[in-house]
């Protein structure tokens, strides 16, 4: 992020009054005679929350990347007005209202305000800094919250920067010192770039320790000296503005971005208008306090089945599917869930030309559907259903506004003029300046160089340093659009790439799309949307505000068009689209969270802290539903993602379930934690129990009462080395003598086999398989006996021995020996799981 110098003229303005104090009802704030604020109190408990000795701006003006701070403020109760001073002569007129649970600011008027970019409310300095909300402009502690809305679509999160956005990158900072210290070598707020090459988005997330935090935005931020900081800034978009993007804090490079210059160009929104609410309360009252501002000031509330979707009340999983679709509205409801996000599709580029492609729904039979027809039957089933889409990706084979006559209204990155005649067949094209057209691609760091004159598009890499400014290595009629011939001085500009070398549209052309998106889903009969590619929002240089008018007018068209909610994921969230995101579950697997082994991946550790600061529901990603995974691990993840407060989406697909040989019992487990989530049965104390990573849990429902078990697993990986070798592992039972339930999983190269294995029970009990198991097969007990079974855990044969001891309280040891050939590494994955007693919730 940019540091904005600061700028102070000494002069001699008067305060007509010392100081004011606004109030809400859990919170105070002082304002000195300078219009600064010198107090954070809490009305509750009296804590302070302004750092000591520390003052913050009610309201800073910004000139080329400067901040002027007000000198003296007039406060006006009877007409609810500050009058902020500036050293510059400016005035600012601010309404100010005291409302029950926030302060509405609003700037009303601003004189002498030639060459002010911005208008920023704050930055407010405060001293909590455990949990930032750096999307949303929130910081939390455990007791209490500080945060700021933006009640308009121009006044936006974080300090004006380049682009007005603020990309992904690791900062230190401990949630809880004493358990998580940090190293000799690490301190607070320190920064480091995202991980990987960028190609695949796991790539981003690469430090597994609680004190690497990933930061998604710049409305909150860490100040190690004194806490944090909040922020939230209007610009006077109607200026033309070169901007270099994306911003990156030092030592940060941002490891897939690389910056580069961008002519962003104006758009009918002015700074003046612009209003926020402040607010300061306990923090578990931090969600119903922005609802309350969200319905008082008209902000968007997209609610489900009666509740607004930042409930927790209303987190559900959704469902992804693969494959022919006979199965899907069935599976579905088994599974006592209403949602289909349908990814056998892949990715859908828009194309206002032909809308559907050649896309049908597929069956078995060959009977195929339009999407439409589906979409109606889905309907009537009462399930949401929608398309994963790569939102405003603009590519040249399959868009209208690309080729073969490119739309004037594609989004640009530099501009300039020929200096002479340009006739059908030349290659020589001399401009005006270079305008850093020796820039390759966009920021994405791909090298799609393209330029349109006309109506024709025009591919080069480089351009000469020196005059005449001529572009190498052209290639004239880009993706099939016409040559023509040009004058002297006819505009020639770059257009911004986005990262599948495809384009985007600019400020205009996006209403298009948001318009076509809601018509799109109404006549689809969809009311759901995973909107991939979220940074085509980006590409204008308009940052938060280009996602707030894109989303706004999508939600207006769908409303005008007959929808009535409409559930959006997306690639991420973003201060932008957060009113209007239901959930975000990108990802997926283990580098989210893995319900067989029951912990948290990379990726879903970051994400988790970076969603739950900013009140979003944390995300388990895509967890496709395995064909060998037991009834444990399906209600794990339930467990967990109920525990967490997380949504999930559960990838199917039919040959996934049906090989799957516990099928039956799954989803009627399945069923039923679905069922108590809906009932709310689960208290707070419930779910922190459920979060217990070193369990796994089982539900049963009796009437309208549920049970719940705890289930505790004996998990370890051996690697036998050499023939008839021997491991021994440890087995812990605190619960009652049970019998015992034994899984031992062959892993290992595709050939690799166990020509036979002995394994000693804890009774001194000898078992003796005499048949080959090859990898990727298991010993399992079932009812008392063993049984070899497929990768599926599908019955292969029966091991012939006789019933099986118990598993008696207490620590154990059982003893597996394999007859294996040299070399061929084969690996163990022993599983003893443990039944604790149930208990009524």
């Amino acid at each position: 992020m940019i540091k904005l110098k600061i700028f102070l003229f000494v002069c001699c303005i008067t305060s007509l009054a010392n100081a004011q104090k606004l109030q809400t009802q859990f919170a105070t704030f002082n304002l000195n005679g300078n219009g600064f604020i010198t107090s954070i109190k809490s009305k509750q408990t009296g804590r302070e929350y302004n750092p000591a000795g520390m003052t913050s701006p009610l309201m800073s003006l910004c000139k080329n990347k400067q901040y002027i701070l007000p000198v003296a403020a007039n406060y006006n109760n009877s007409g609810q007005q500050i009058l902020l001073t500036y050293p510059n002569g400016s005035v600012a007129t601010i309404k100010a209202v005291q409302k029950q649970q926030y302060v509405y600011l609003q700037l009303v008027s601003l004189t002498k305000r030639e060459g002010i970019d911005n208008i920023v409310w704050g930055p407010y300095k405060t001293t909590i800094s455990k949990t930032i909300g750096d999307i949303i402009s929130v910081v939390r502690s455990d007791d209490f919250a500080i945060g700021m809305l933006g009640l308009n679509d121009n006044t936006v999160s974080g300090p004006p920067t380049d682009g007005d956005m603020s990309f992904m990158y690791y900062y230190i900072h401990s949630p809880d010192p004493k358990k998580y210290p940090l190293p000799a070598h690490l301190k607070e707020g320190q920064t480091f770039k995202i991980g990987g090459d960028g190609i695949s988005d796991i790539a981003f997330y690469s430090q597994p320790e609680e004190y690497y935090r990933m930061c998604y935005g710049n409305g909150a931020s860490l100040e190690p000296s004194f806490g944090s900081s909040i922020c939230m800034q209007s610009r006077d978009r109607r200026k033309e503005q070169m901007i270099r993007f994306p911003v990156l804090p030092p030592n940060v490079d941002g490891g897939f971005n690389s910056a580069r210059y961008q002519l962003v160009l104006p758009t009918d929104a002015d700074f003046m208008g612009s209003a926020i609410a402040l607010y300061a309360c306990p923090d578990s009252l931090g969600l119903q306090t922005i609802e309350k501002i969200v319905l008082n000031e008209g902000l968007p509330h997209p609610e489900v089945d009666g509740k607004w979707v930042k409930d927790p009340a209303s987190f559900r999983p959704d469902i992804a599917w693969w494959g022919a679709h006979d199965s899907l509205a069935s599976y579905t409801k088994q599974l006592g869930l209403k949602a289909v996000q349908d990814e056998g599709w892949g990715e859908y580029y828009p194309n206002p030309e032909n809308r559907w492609g050649h896309n049908k729904i597929s069956f078995h039979n060959g009977n195929n559907m339009t999407v439409s027809q589906y979409g109606a039957l889905m309907q009537k089933e009462s399930i949401r259903y929608g398309l994963h889409t790569l939102c405003e990706f603009l590519q040249p084979n399959n868009n209208s506004d690309v080729a073969p006559v490119p739309s004037d209204s594609l989004a640009i990155m530099m501009r300039t003029t020929i200096t002479s005649n340009i006739s059908e067949s030349d290659t020589v094209i001399t401009v005006a300046d270079t305008s850093h057209f020796n820039e390759f691609g966009g920021w994405e760091g791909n090298h799609t160089n393209v330029l349109k004159i006309g109506k024709e598009l025009i591919e080069y890499n480089g351009i000469t340093t020196k005059p005449p400014y001529t572009f190498l290595h052209v290639k004239r009629g880009f993706h099939g659009t016409s040559k023509g011939s040009y004058k002297p001085g006819t505009t020639i500009v770059k257009l911004q790439p986005n990262c599948y070398h495809g384009f985007a549209p600019d400020m205009n052309l996006q209403e298009v799309y948001a318009d076509y998106y809601g018509k799109w889903l109404t006549e689809g009969g969809m009311d759901y949307i995973d909107f991939d590619g979220l940074e085509s929002c980006v590409y204008q240089g308009h940052g938060q505000y280009s996602f707030k008018r894109f989303f706004r007018t999508l939600f207006d068209s769908y409303k005008k068009s007959g929808g009535d909610y409409l559930r959006v994921m997306g690639s991420c969230v973003y201060e932008g689209n957060w009113h209007y995101m239901s959930v975000c579950n990108v990802g997926g697997g283990d580098h989210m969270f893995s319900p067989v082994q029951n912990k948290w991946g990379i990726e879903g550790k970051d994400m988790r802290y970076v969603f739950e600061s900013n009140y979003f529901p944390a995300t388990f990603g895509i967890q496709s539903f395995a064909s060998n995974w037991t009834i444990y691990d399906a209600e794990n993840l339930e467990a967990k993602s109920i525990g967490w407060n997380a949504t999930y989406m559960l990838g199917l697909s039919k040959e996934a379930v049906e090989n799957n040989p516990e099928k039956e019992a799954i989803f009627s487990a399945y069923r039923t934690w679905q069922y108590a989530r809906e009932a709310g049965v689960f208290t707070n104390a419930w779910k922190n129990k459920l979060k217990d990573l070193d369990y796994k849990f089982h539900l049963q429902q009796k009437g309208n009462k549920f049970t719940i078990t705890q289930v505790k697993e004996n998990r370890q990986s051996v690697t036998p080395s050499g023939n008839n070798a021997s491991e021994t592992i440890s087995v812990s039972n605190s619960y009652k003598e049970q019998p015992l339930q034994l899984s031992i999983k062959v892993s290992g190269s595709k050939d690799a086999s166990v020509a036979g294995m002995k394994i000693v029970l804890a009774n001194g009990k000898e078992i003796v398989v005499n048949s080959k198991l090859l990898a990727g097969q298991y010993i399992i007990s079932r009812n008392n006996q063993l049984f070899i079974t497929d990768a599926h855990r599908k019955v292969l044969s029966r091991v012939e021995t006789a019933s099986l001891p118990l598993l008696s309280h207490g620590n154990s040891k059982i003893q597996v020996a394999v007859v294996t050939k040299a070399g061929e590494g084969i690996k163990l994955d022993i599983v003893v799981t443990t039944i604790g007693e149930s208990q009524e919730i």
